[in-house]
């Protein structure tokens, strides 16, 4: 058959687009030169990306894990590697369920109503998608309990103000995509805190739809996390600049005993970025003691009250730590020199292995038990612009640390595996 010039022309376009793809196509996998250690790329969609660090993106029996597309909500097969679509359109994912292989998301009511929003579910399993509840007038919803049982968010009474985390969702092109950082982050966290708008910390039954008020505060109240185990226990932060706020508080489900986590001892002293360890018993943070001089990864466990310090160097410093799911490892997603740290080699995925200094026989009461982490560096991300954070987080099995990267142009979703490839590499 004798194709005409025209479709000629078509046929040639189309071969020629796909051979530009396949050579733009970031690679599929390497060894770190630097490390020694195997990368993975794990999504095949540009502007892909994993949860944040604190939020778990795995269903229960560790097989699977939820990532973000411009399209929605997929999944992926951490044996196979296979990805699947989950949910479709525009979304915002919060989390898997620890309880079941469900997938919780705020979806707004129209494009044109984008401050009102629903939260959803669906099984990743079967699709089976459920409406769970209609949320208050500029209301988000941010952290499901451990039974499944309660949803928490906040919401900014009356129509004063502007709530920079809602207006950065409703218009993720703002800022080139929705999980970077603005350019002038400093002074909207200042602006923020000092504009003192009447905000709400509320709580959704799942079963019900029913809300209930834990809080009310004209503190900028954020980033909520639920203990993985116990679903009465919600921890959350007074945001803005550190050196400004007393940061991690935890509060029950019922608005009792809200309480602060880390007491500061010295000014310009900072906490944050808290995550709780896979039993539920310690919360882990970030502390600098003062900010940007001494580095800690600082932790309370909840049932004895004993807090361990972990010391690290200035380059090992990360924006996000993250704890494996036995507590024997942390990983961290390193920083720029612009970073807190100012860490003039910091750009790189760590795993620390921990040393807890022996401090028996130590006189006085309740002293911290003193530590330090020993790093090893997994990937050398000279090239990821750290303006997009990495958010690391381990697989299930412990034998990856999965985080986002730009480091080829888009964002995907990349893995290094934590046992080292070759013996050379440091």
């Amino acid at each position: 058959m004798k194709l005409s010039p025209r479709l000629l022309a078509v046929v040639f376009v189309f071969v020629l687009s796909c051979c530009l793809r396949a050579e733009q196509e970031p690679p599929t996998s390497w060894v770190d030169p630097d490390t020694g250690h195997r990368v993975i790329r794990l999504t095949r969609e540009p502007n892909s990306a994993s949860l944040y660090f604190n939020e778990n993106g795995y269903t229960p029996d560790g097989r699977q894990m939820i990532y973000t597309t411009p399209e929605g909500i997929a999944v992926l097969d951490l044996a196979t590697f296979k990805t699947r679509s989950v949910v479709e359109g525009r979304v915002r994912a919060i989390i898997v369920g620890h309880k079941t292989p469900t997938v919780f998301y705020l979806k707004s009511v129209s494009p044109d109503r984008p401050r009102e929003r629903s939260l959803f579910s669906t099984n990743i399993d079967t699709g089976e998608t459920h409406k769970l509840a209609d949320l208050p007038p500029r209301g988000g919803i941010a952290a499901i309990n451990a039974d499944e049982t309660l949803a928490a968010g906040t919401y900014i009474e009356g129509d004063a103000g502007e709530d920079y985390n809602q207006r950065r969702e409703e218009n993720p092109a703002a800022q080139g995509h929705a999980l970077e950082q603005p350019m002038n982050k400093g002074q909207m966290m200042e602006q923020r805190l000092a504009a003192r708008l009447p905000i709400v910390l509320f709580t959704v039954d799942l079963r019900t739809g029913k809300t209930n008020t834990l809080l009310h505060s004209t503190d900028w109240v954020n980033h909520l996390e639920f203990s993985p185990t116990d679903p009465t226990l919600l921890v959350y932060c007074h945001e803005g600049p550190w050196h400004k706020v007393d940061r991690i508080w935890s509060i029950h489900t019922d608005g009792s005993q809200n309480t602060p986590i880390h007491q500061r001892t010295m000014g310009q002293e900072i906490a944050g970025h808290e995550f709780f360890s896979h039993d539920g018993k310690t919360i882990w943070y970030d502390l600098q003691t003062p900010r940007g001089q001494v580095f800690w990864v600082a932790g309370l466990n909840l049932e004895t009250g004993e807090r361990t310090w972990y010391n690290l160097q200035r380059n090992e410093w990360s924006i996000h730590f993250n704890v494996s799911p036995d507590g024997s490892l942390f990983c961290g997603d390193g920083g720029d020199p612009g970073q807190v740290a100012k860490a003039p080699d910091g750009r790189w995925i760590y795993l620390f292995r921990t040393e807890t200094i022996d401090d028996t026989g130590t006189l006085g009461k309740k002293l911290i038990h003193p530590g330090v982490f020993h790093a090893e560096r997994l990937v050398n991300m000279t090239k990821h612009n750290y303006k997009l954070e990495p958010n690391v987080s381990f697989s299930p099995d412990q034998k990856l640390v999965i985080f986002r990267s730009n480091m080829f142009g888009p964002t995907y979703v990349f893995a290094v595996e934590v046992a080292r490839t070759t013996a050379d590499a440091k």
